[in-house]
């Protein structure tokens, strides 16, 4: 997936097939009870608001078809489960994304003093494939998941595993700190953090990470150049928007405006499936400047399906993010997995439509299918699956503290 969005759509697509075809006679029975469990019928009633949403909207076919296909990637939630439910390799997903994610990294500390070799030319400095939003929203997911594990290894005194997580996890670290980062990032990495403390840490533990967190954010304002002006161009970019100087800041705070107007004048169930796009070319007749400006993507979730659906679109999606949180609230491994993935998607959500777009959305579906199919099967099974024994501890000493 960090690679190639036309490779991971062909082998998707393939493994799809070979699922639905493969089903057995058992299976059957099986899928269809999945599909109504909350976390399956969840995202299913947002793709069918988007069928019905067709109904209402007075959209060119071509825009509708846009609003369809980014909410398409849900029907692929329940096969993920099932096929996860029913397979032990379900480890491998988190494994080889991880390991591909690594050599990105390197690949990304390497492009950075050989900008040539960047298999993407016009990409950002540091980022070899696709850009730098989604290879920080990689690069996050990956250090945080390797947290528990660093913790595990250290608590059985298997202090080489131990080192390497905690190697990988400083080699993340500065690379978001030094080479490329998304501003989305300063939203949802506190976040992580505070849940992984709230998780895996107990009291005394959750201040003394609290205390290193801050030491080394401090360190990093005052050392990294570069992160230290992509926060400082925030202010920059909004007088220049007061100016009307169409920067990043600027334009999304002009999307956010128009959207919550749009969203105003149709509250309950919003202008159809597939409208920003025409509803942003509606306003901008007869403009210029920022106001002309026409966008297809609000660059805020709630705003995205707010235009289209209304409230109900927001019901819809908010009660998906709850279900899929409430799911995984156990103390699998794979749970872990599913709950950052989840809280990395609501957060970073507020200045993008990450489960809209095509990478994000892509890795919040397979993580939240791959995770809530290996929890069912450890927990069906009264066994974790393979990973899982990494955390055994963690949950004992939980245990023991009475949290």
């Amino acid at each position: 997936m960090p690679w190639s969005t036309t490779g991971f759509t062909i082998v998707l697509s393939l493994w799809l097939v070979a699922v639905i075809f493969l089903m057995p006679t058992f299976g059957v029975s099986q899928f269809l009870d999945l599909l109504f469990r909350p976390i399956c019928l969840s995202a299913l009633a947002i793709f069918f608001l988007a069928l019905i949403g067709i109904t209402w909207g007075d959209v060119p076919t071509q825009d509708v078809l846009r609003g369809i296909r980014p909410v398409i990637k849900l029907l692929a939630i329940p096969f993920l489960i099932y096929h996860f439910q029913n397979s032990a390799r379900g480890d491998a997903v988190f494994k080889a994304f991880l390991a591909s994610c690594v050599l990105l990294m390197g690949l990304s500390w390497i492009v950075l003093f050989a900008p040539e070799l960047k298999l993407n030319p016009a990409a950002a400095a540091g980022v070899p494939v696709r850009n730098y939003i989604d290879q920080t929203q990689e690069f996050a997911l990956c250090m945080i998941a390797l947290a528990p594990c660093a913790v595990s290894f250290y608590r059985q005194r298997r202090y080489a595993l131990a080192a390497a997580c905690a190697a990988l996890m400083l080699c993340f670290f500065f690379n978001l700190a030094f080479v490329a980062a998304a501003r989305t990032a300063l939203i949802y990495f506190p976040v992580l953090v505070i849940v992984f403390a709230a998780k895996h840490l107990d009291r005394r533990q959750s201040w003394i990470l609290l205390f290193f967190v801050s030491l080394a954010a401090v360190a990093v304002w005052f050392s990294s150049s570069y992160l230290r002006s992509r926060v400082e161009n925030i202010s920059a970019e909004y007088e220049l928007y007061k100016q009307g100087v169409p920067l990043s800041t600027g334009l999304r705070l002009e999307y956010w405006q128009k959207s919550f107007r749009f969203f105003v004048d149709a509250p309950m169930i919003g202008h159809g499936t597939g409208s920003i796009k025409t509803m942003f070319e509606r306003d901008a007749e007869g403009k210029s400047g920022l106001s002309a400006v026409v966008i297809g993507n609000p660059h805020n979730q709630t705003l995205a399906v707010a235009v289209q659906w209304g409230a109900l679109g927001i019901i819809a999606l908010y009660t998906m993010w709850l279900f899929h949180l409430w799911f995984f609230r156990g103390e699998e491994f794979a749970s872990w997995i599913g709950t950052l993935v989840v809280i990395q998607n609501i957060c970073s959500s507020v200045l993008n439509s990450h489960l809209f777009d095509f990478q994000e959305g892509w890795m919040y579906v397979v993580g939240v299918g791959a995770a809530a199919g290996m929890s069912l099967r450890a927990r069906g099974s009264k066994k974790p699956v393979e990973l899982t024994h990494y955390l055994g501890d963690l949950a004992a000493s939980r245990t023991q503290r009475g949290i």
